[in-house]
């Protein structure tokens, strides 16, 4: 049986959990590159997705025993570098009428765009930004005696 908690409760142990996992991480994975963790929840499994160069084999058991998670629940794996930051979303097929899923059809193709060449600067540049501009100088009147 689930535990009835208030959303605000819930919004606060999550982001309570999230910072202490990320402290913990940083201490124990300071000289193997960690660079941030990600939590993904779903009702049947909660995914901790740990962005280092290295990984480490006791790492399962810091956790089940830190975090309180059960044995056997707790699983290692290694990602290639160029995964990680991909996105891939599945879409509905195209349905003209719009019931079970988009009225146009969606393009399948992807483009991948070449950054542009960035132009470099010959002479320095110095620019001031933000601040009030400085009003032009009034001359004073001069007082007659």
């Amino acid at each position: 049986m689930a535990v009835q908690i208030s959303k605000k409760r819930k919004f606060d142990t999550d982001g309570i959990f999230k910072a202490e996992l990320n402290e913990f991480l940083t201490r124990e994975l300071a000289e193997d590159g960690y660079s941030g963790v990600e939590v993904r929840v779903t009702p049947t499994r909660t995914e901790i997705i740990i962005l280092a160069t290295r990984t480490q084999n006791e790492l399962t058991a810091v956790f089940q025993k830190r975090f309180g998670f059960p044995e056997g629940s707790v699983e290692l794996y290694a990602e290639k570098q160029g995964v990680l930051g991909i996105k891939v979303k599945i879409m509905l097929p195209w349905d003209p009428p719009g019931k079970t899923g988009p009225k146009k059809p969606l393009p399948d193709h992807v483009s991948i765009v070449e950054p542009k060449d960035e132009i470099l600067p010959t002479t320095p540049i110095s620019e001031q930004k933000g601040g009030k501009p400085e009003p032009p100088a009034v001359p004073q009147p001069v007082p007659t005696a």
